[in-house]
């Protein structure tokens, strides 16, 4: 009989859209991206907010409940603390360890936003002139588990 719940694994297959999201969008982003001043927040400092958001939604998985506001690290650290964090927090749903916070709420309040704040990303990379390209997401390779930097190739851009 089969213990896997399947919301659970619909919340993990998000954080892996996530991933494959995010990782297009700050892929090959250059250093002057971090700091570009095409709206509020620069680049980087949207991409600490994502960090934190993710460490928020694990925190209230666990039943820890902490938020914080970090400081923005440099570029490539706020790329490897994306994934790291993404890694944490899918490790937890995958775990047999109890959820202290409803699955719908940790997809509405945290997820979401967190998935918002790639498209801003990806919407400032048009702006800087560095634009990501367009991609039919509903054939991607994206599989719950795979939430780190290496992303399956784009089976389809346009």
């Amino acid at each position: 009989m089969s213990t896997v719940d399947p919301e659970r694994e619909l919340l993990r297959h998000t954080l892996a859209t996530l991933a494959y999201r995010g990782a297009k969008a700050v892929r090959n982003a250059p250093e002057q991206f971090a700091g570009f001043q095409g709206a509020e927040k620069a680049p980087v400092e949207i991409l600490a907010h994502i960090g934190d958001l993710l460490d928020w939604g694990l925190s209230m998985a666990d039943g820890t409940g902490q938020w914080r506001n970090s400081t923005p690290l440099p570029w490539k650290q706020e790329v490897e603390r994306f994934f790291t964090a993404l890694e944490n927090f899918d490790r937890y749903l995958a775990s047999t360890k109890p959820l202290k916070a409803p699955v719908a709420k940790l997809f509405q309040g945290p997820i979401a936003d967190a998935l918002t704040h790639v498209g801003q990303i990806a919407m400032l990379r048009r702006l800087a002139g560095v634009p990501i390209t367009g991609e039919n997401y509903f054939v991607a390779t994206i599989s719950a588990g795979r939430v780190g930097a290496d992303q399956a190739p784009p089976q389809r851009e346009f």
